[in-house]
């Protein structure tokens, strides 16, 4: 896989733009840190993974180049374990729908939210 053409991170927006040759993707910065390709979000073996929630206002400090094959990002809120492949990116790019939609649900599912000042307690008073 190639990587983009061009990559801009736009802070004010906390976003990461990749222009390909054929398509310009902007990706926020919340969708990158929950689908992050670490093995803290991942896990270590199959299956969902650890359900990442409260990044709503999570931004990104910076970006490298990790060798010729990759992108590290760093987020504000401390991550920079994963290593983001040129081939993971453009997936995330072309199934950003149904991936943002299915952890929507599973948030909803899990009880979690994406605000990190919402509280799932309850108070009955």
């Amino acid at each position: 896989m190639q990587p983009p053409k061009k990559i801009r991170l736009d802070k004010a927006s906390k976003k990461l733009i990749l222009h390909y040759g054929d398509a310009e993707f902007e990706l926020s910065a919340e969708y990158l840190r929950v689908h992050s390709p670490s093995a803290e979000v991942r896990g270590h073996g199959i299956g969902e993974g650890t359900l990442v929630s409260g990044k709503m206002h999570v931004g990104i400090d910076r970006v490298a180049s990790a060798g010729r094959y990759a992108l590290q990002i760093f987020f504000d809120d401390g991550h920079d374990s994963g290593i983001y492949t040129w081939s993971y990116l453009r997936e995330l790019c072309d199934t950003r729908e149904e991936k943002w939609r299915a952890y929507l649900e599973r948030l909803q599912r899990e009880g979690r939210g994406r605000d990190p000042d919402e509280s799932a307690v309850k108070f009955i008073g």
